[in-house]
């Protein structure tokens, strides 16, 4: 356990950079440090399943992109994206099809630091220090125009991305901003958060032992089909992640239903 000395020396939770790098750790990345193990084990210590929602959801979205490849997408954009290792989209899109082109976005710079070196040497793979709040940045950096042409498919990724934006910063106008300007066919692929008693019961837990938890905003799976809006959302609609297009059988041993992050892909016509 980590001491309260200890507690007080660790990075703030409340930074997506940091979750970005406890997620990484649960990934069994090397792109953290101790200080974001520590916290991680604060996170097991009050939600021992958070480490396996993280990882079905990266297997999740292994799924989603292969089959966004074998819909003859060769254009992504992942938005929030944290760390762009261990199985993360441009590994899996141009294993399927070496000519995929992907970007990254995250404004955090050290993630963009840490993403430029670990896609040093791919030529079609880039990472954009960018803040989604801001799209007509990510629209007009070089990194996308070279990469991405708007008059084919695209498309786009936010991967438990929402939850860091409140609903007075309008993520609805986000998301209408970054799947505006796609070609007919174009994809929004999204994974959320949803409350939970689980959930629930985590946050005074963590704040008694921890202090202040992270700073989220968890959605109803009507909430997150709202972002979908216009678009035609492919089955099986928004479901827990291990149920989302299984390859064989849901990703989990138990309860699959029961996972409290939930995703969802739909397709512009």
């Amino acid at each position: 356990m980590v001491s309260p000395t200890e507690i007080a020396q660790l990075p703030a939770v409340d930074d997506p950079g940091v979750l970005a790098r406890i997620r990484d750790h649960w990934l069994d990345g090397s792109d953290h440090a101790e200080s974001h193990r520590e916290l991680g084990e604060q996170f097991v210590v009050c939600a021992p399943h958070l480490p396996y929602l993280v990882r079905a959801e990266r297997r999740m979205l292994g799924r989603m992109v292969r089959y966004l490849v074998s819909q003859g997408v060769r254009q992504f954009l992942d938005l929030g994206s944290g760390v762009p290792a261990r199985d993360h989209v441009h590994e899996v899109a141009q294993e399927a099809a070496p000519d995929a082109r992907v970007v990254y976005v995250d404004r955090d710079p050290g993630l963009w630091q840490d993403g430029l070196r670990l896609l040093e040497g791919n030529e079609n793979a880039a990472y954009v220090c960018a803040d989604l709040l801001c799209p007509d940045d990510v629209w007009r950096s070089p990194e996308v125009r070279r990469l991405l042409d708007l008059a084919e498919p695209t498309a786009v990724l936010l991967i438990d991305t929402l939850p860091h934006l409140t609903e007075l910063q309008d993520p609805d106008a986000v998301v209408a901003a970054f799947v505006g300007p796609l070609a007919r066919g174009s994809y929004l692929g999204i994974s959320h958060f949803i409350p939970d008693e689980s959930l629930d019961d985590w946050w005074p837990l963590y704040g008694k032992m921890f202090g202040p938890p992270p700073s989220v905003t968890l959605r109803p799976p009507e909430r997150i089909a709202q972002f979908f809006t216009g678009l035609d959302l492919l089955e099986p609609g928004v479901v827990p992640v291990p149920l989302w297009r299984p390859d064989v059988r849901p990703d989990s041993d138990r309860n699959p239903e029961r996972a409290q992050i939930h995703a969802g892909l739909a397709r512009k016509n």
